[in-house]
């Protein structure tokens, strides 16, 4: 059964919370783990402005602790910490898109002000595959974890080490890494054992991930699916793990109930029939991460003897990584510049490029907008969306069709034929794995809420037992002990953490609230210059008017608006000093009423006051 542990109160922040970050050096211990790994340890920066947590209760006696730093309110952020005793394993370190209302934001990394003060604990960090919800805040939280063991399998491990040198060079020779050569590698990282097991995505050297320890065994697939290719990947292995089993199931397909789903070998043949027949070239958006979908594509194209041409950076990159790997096989003259295209027949070129998500800056978008130095749209060009819709882009997705629509004659995609096939299993799936392995708790994870909660109603569909599902929230604290599951209602700080350029962390939701504000309703500077003597108003007030109003087309506004700042500058006692500051905030609240009024808007106010 679940039981819930009602924490004491405890205060949250203090004096100096809402001071500017101040990042301190601390160099921690360089200790051996009783594994025999040797444990790294460089330089860790602590972000002194998070509020000050008090830790959660210690762990007494043989207790295994799950704590969900993302991954479990939203698709992204995915990172776990698993403790026992002294000994932590983390997996993953992803990184979450920005939403519509977070302008500016590059993406969202977890939250690690838990492991804070447990860095020499930290045994080794798993990468279960390399997409960058699962490493893309690799680079960043390494770093500030003080690097410790990373363990992957190959083309995960060259993804993270790329991700380091593009964000600091060097740093990936900090790193010190435990390849996973065969799923049958056992590792020992202080109590916990750990082992892997065969799991079917879309990207190549994926893994799951075996915890074993005295008071539980945890088994999780990262993200997967149920296998559709020629060799069915099975999980009926696992269910001889002992007894308490504790699966953790990515739950992305939960609510997806088709019965049918598309296989590897229908998707190939249909994309193989669509570049064979093709009247012109031949151009496929997909993503980058589908190495082994691209390097299958390139094979083909080869065979037939067509030209490909590889369109965007991270495309780009992730092939080279897969040639150097040897993962992806081509005669030299088979991959071509960009920029050579034009110089061979149209039914001789397949380009596969980024963009098939409408993202701005993408090679797609690019060619749609007539933005491309090389690629100009024909009408005979046949263009394939060999992807899925990720959630939330769904209105960007159909502008870009419909761009296409109007300048080629061929667009082909997953609505018209299968040339796609998702990396995440459905509700039968689910229902399949948990059939397989037998687990005695099941926590669904890697999904917004609703997949979870949707996840937990397919096992008890199959007649799992209801009280030992847990549906954890990010920074639910989850315990085990003697076949019994607690958990805490008190939560770990998992607020966001974003990174804007080249700040991590700097930029808080008051930032966020005032750039919610400019985008919506723009920002009005009004500058006034005043006697420092006699406080008198100088000269007319300046305005300045970004995103609110056109002023040429307003100029009525614009001069009630200086005439409302006269008033109220002037509106004071002639007995007292000016004081600026009480200006500017009178300006503030009687400019920001009197254009409301006026508009039903409410932009920034920013009075500029200058003292002569």
């Amino acid at each position: 059964m679940v039981e819930k542990i009602q924490p004491k109160p405890h205060r949250r922040g203090g004096q100096n919370r809402h001071r500017r970050p101040n990042f301190q050096k601390v160099k921690p211990p360089e200790p051996k783990s009783p594994d025999g790994f040797e444990h790294f340890r460089g330089k860790i920066f602590h972000h002194q402005n998070q509020n000050p947590i008090k830790p959660m209760p210690a762990m007494k006696g043989d207790v295994l602790r799950v704590v969900p730093l993302g991954g479990c309110e939203e698709v992204g952020r995915n990172m776990t910490v698993f403790e026992y005793g002294n000994d932590i394993i983390i997996l993953d370190m992803g990184i979450q898109f920005p939403e519509e209302d977070m302008p500016g934001i590059d993406y969202i990394i977890p939250n690690i002000s838990y492991l804070r003060g447990k860095e020499k604990n930290i045994r080794a960090v798993i990468f279960s595959h390399g997409h960058l919800d699962h490493i893309g805040a690799a680079q960043i939280l390494l770093a500030k974890l003080g690097y410790p063991p990373v363990v992957g399998r190959n083309f995960t491990l060259a993804m993270i080490k790329k991700r380091m040198e593009d964000y600091s060079p060097g740093s990936s020779k900090k790193l010190k890494t435990i390849l996973i050569k065969t799923v049958n590698d056992r590792f020992t990282f202080g109590k916990f054992k750990v082992g892997f097991f065969d799991i079917e995505h879309s990207i190549m050297d994926a893994v799951g991930v075996i915890l074993g320890t005295p008071s539980g065994n945890i088994i999780h697939p990262g993200d997967w699916t149920i296998s559709t290719g020629i060799e069915k990947v099975t999980y009926n292995h696992l269910s001889k793990i002992p007894s308490p089993r504790i699966l953790m199931l990515e739950s992305l397909g939960a609510t997806d109930f088709r019965t049918d789903p598309v296989s590897d070998k229908d998707m190939y043949a249909n994309l193989q029939l669509l570049i064979d027949k093709a009247p012109g070239r031949v151009i496929i958006g997909t993503f980058s991460s589908q190495i082994k979908r691209v390097g299958k594509l390139i094979e083909y194209a080869e065979k037939i003897g067509k030209k490909v041409a590889l369109e965007g950076f991270s495309m780009k990159t992730n092939v080279e990584i897969a040639q150097s790997l040897g993962y992806i096989k081509v005669a030299r003259n088979t991959l071509i510049p960009i920029q050579e295209v034009n110089n061979l027949p149209d039914e001789k070129v397949v380009i596969i490029c980024t963009g098939a998500q409408g993202e701005g800056n993408a090679a797609l978008s690019r060619i749609v907008s007539d933005n491309h130095r090389f690629i100009k749209l024909k009408k005979k060009d046949t263009i394939i969306f060999s992807s899925s819709v990720i959630p939330g882009n769904e209105r960007t997705v159909q502008r870009l069709k419909d761009n296409l629509y109007r300048k080629c004659d061929n667009v082909i995609h997953t609505n018209i034929m299968d040339v796609h096939v998702s990396g995440h299993t459905n509700a039968e799936g689910i229902k399949e794995i948990i059939r397989q392995t037998r687990p005695d708790f099941f926590i669904p994870v890697y999904a917004n809420h609703y997949f979870l909660k949707e996840a937990a109603k397919r096992a008890v569909e199959i007649g799992f037992p209801k009280e030992r599902i847990i549906v954890p929230d990010n920074g639910s604290v989850i315990e085990f002990q003697n076949h019994q599951v607690k958990m805490f209602d008190k939560k770990v700080d998992t607020s966001y953490v974003f990174v804007d350029g080249l700040g991590i962390g700097d930029v808080s939701q008051v930032v966020l609230r005032d750039r919610q504000v400019l985008s919506e309703d723009g920002m009005v500077v009004v500058i006034i210059q005043i006697d420092r003597k006699t406080g008198k108003l100088i000269g007319s007030p300046d305005i300045i008017s970004r995103g609110f109003i056109f002023m040429k087309e307003h100029k009525d506004l614009i001069e009630a608006t200086r005439q409302k700042v006269r008033d109220i500058a002037t509106d004071k006692d002639p007995k007292t000093e000016a004081d600026p500051d009480d200006i500017k905030n009178n300006l503030r609240n009687g400019l920001g009423q009197f254009l409301f009024q006026k508009t039903e808007r409410r932009p920034m106010i920013l009075p500029v006051i200058i003292e002569v």
